[in-house]
């Protein structure tokens, strides 16, 4: 425990959509390796995903919503100034891909353009914003960005519906464009693509397509988690404006 008017010198992490799959590896990852972990999502704190001062260090915030998301940057920011106002990584996890009513996928002639609005903003324009707003603590640290696009934004998928699929590609875009923008600040900005992992998330028929992964199974959380941790460590110091394909080899 540091008293009041010292600097916590752990690396630290700002998380969204930690609650679950992926974010719940990834926040068990770096916490393993010493990191103080920030997540954010729009669930209070799970018991299920436990690790030390969780509760203290989880934000609840609604990515949907702009105004509760300024407000979720400053309260992080707040929380980051016993750090010497530095951030090393920011992950941006979270996403949304609604489905039907009957849960079929939804294309570009049946999605509803507010659904089509909705997801754009927690998917694509949160990591912006978030970026942004963040932008001097991940600037004092030298820090990296992490966009978790999907294999679903360079090919059609059977199950993630056009409003998903987009937005992760344009998160994609975002991923080159952030790394030319802030890579003079020294801060890196690359993305990983996962493609099918083995999640309560997953839709069903899903295992249907282990015949087309060249690794024929599933991926899993930890195996994604490890690489977000690289992408944040030193072993990736000169990797930017990169987008890492997880997916056995689905890609090709």
């Amino acid at each position: 425990m540091t008293d009041e008017n010292s600097i916590d010198e752990r690396r630290t992490i700002v998380l969204t959509g930690a609650s679950r799959g992926i974010g719940h590896a990834t926040v068990k990852r770096f916490s393993a390796a010493g990191w103080r972990v920030i997540t954010c999502s729009r669930h209070a704190f799970s018991d299920k995903c436990p690790w030390p001062m969780g509760p203290e260090d989880h934000i609840q915030v609604d990515l949907s919503d702009p105004e509760n998301l300024g407000y979720a940057v400053q309260e992080m920011r707040k929380r980051l100034e016993p750090h010497g106002s530095k951030l090393h990584a920011l992950v941006n996890n979270a996403g949304i891909s609604p489905k039907g009513d009957d849960g079929q996928r939804l294309d570009s002639i049946t999605t509803p353009m507010h659904n089509w609005r909705h997801v754009f903003q927690v998917n694509f324009f949160a990591p912006i914003m978030l970026g942004r707003g963040l932008f001097s603590e991940l600037k004092n640290a030298g820090g990296s960005i992490v966009n978790v696009t999907s294999i679903a934004g360079s090919r059609v998928h059977p199950f993630a519906g056009t409003a998903y699929a987009t937005s992760k590609a344009a998160l994609s875009s975002l991923t080159r464009e952030m790394a030319a923008d802030f890579g003079p600040h020294g801060i890196r900005v690359n993305a990983i693509a996962p493609g099918e992992i083995d999640t309560s998330i997953l839709s069903p028929g899903t295992e249907k397509m282990i015949d087309d992964i060249p690794l024929r199974r599933l991926g899993r959380p930890d195996e994604v988690a490890d690489t977000i941790h690289f992408l944040c460590t030193n072993p990736s110091s000169y990797v930017t404006g990169s987008e890492i394909h997880i997916n056995g080899g689905q890609h090709v």
